[in-house]
């Protein structure tokens, strides 16, 4: 993000420098859950790594976890997702260097890029008492206004759409600021959320951004305007932290 955006790396495994590492292990002790800030991660690797974490935590092998990373650009297609909903052809979007998935989550087509914060969260909704796919995408849309909140933003959910929008009554179009697409394996949660902190947001004219033709994508930095601190990203980073734990602890 601008100001603070990680180097790009090809795996994960070893990304976590030691102080970050010391602080996951704090998070998992006091909260029950880890936080990993990753950096900027290919989506193919992302997803090995959330593959390999969801296997273990459904083995009992690991504990819940966030991780905290950045792709390059990529357009993910969900379980729901519709063709028409691409508005350039795949072969053009690969040779524009945009990645395509088409992946085991909920929800339409989106797009990731440097500078949108993107959360996955590897949770055991059973250990947690709360096997409820709908009361958990709730919370992951209370996660993300409490995180606007402290950035400045004032955020809202709207009824039928999953995700999180500015809050501004007076908007002809509503103005989506996070998209939220998860899957599940035996109670435990993967793919997860993306904030749009700084990012370009042209790279969405390459879609109809969720299936929603009459929404306006926007970003923090969008929102902030010319009151956006130089270290955006790092706020955005330590906002997301700290009201997931409050969700997830």
């Amino acid at each position: 993000m601008q100001g603070a955006r990680p180097k790009s790396r090809g795996g994960v495994q070893d990304g976590t420098p030691s102080r970050a590492r010391e602080r996951n292990a704090a998070d998992a002790a006091r909260h029950g859950v880890a936080v990993r800030e990753l950096g900027l991660v290919s989506y193919a690797d992302a997803m090995a790594h959330q593959l390999a974490l969801l296997e273990a935590r459904r083995q009992g092998q690991a504990g819940d976890v966030l991780l905290l990373l950045e792709h390059p650009p990529v357009v993910t297609l969900g379980r729901s997702a519709r063709e028409e909903n691409l508005r350039v052809p795949r072969e053009s979007l690969r040779a524009q260097g945009v990645e395509l998935f088409e992946v085991a989550r909920g929800g339409d087509v989106t797009w990731h890029g440097p500078g949108q914060l993107v959360g996955y969260p590897i949770l055991d909704l059973a250990a947690r008492g709360a096997p409820d796919l709908h009361a958990y995408l709730r919370r992951l849309e209370a996660l993300l206004c409490e995180s606007l909140a402290a950035l400045g933003v004032a955020a809202c959910t709207r009824p039928g759409m999953t995700g999180v929008f500015v809050a501004d009554p007076a908007a002809v179009r509503p103005r989506k600021i996070a998209s939220i697409g998860v899957g599940v394996r035996g109670w435990v949660t993967w793919h997860g959320f993306a904030l749009n902190v700084d990012c370009d947001l042209a790279g969405f004219d390459c879609i109809v951004p969720c299936g929603l033709a009459g929404v306006e994508m926007t970003s923090v930095a969008r929102e902030l305007g010319a009151s956006a601190p130089a270290d955006l990203g790092r706020r955005a980073r330590e906002a997301v932290r700290a009201a997931f734990l409050t969700q997830f602890a």
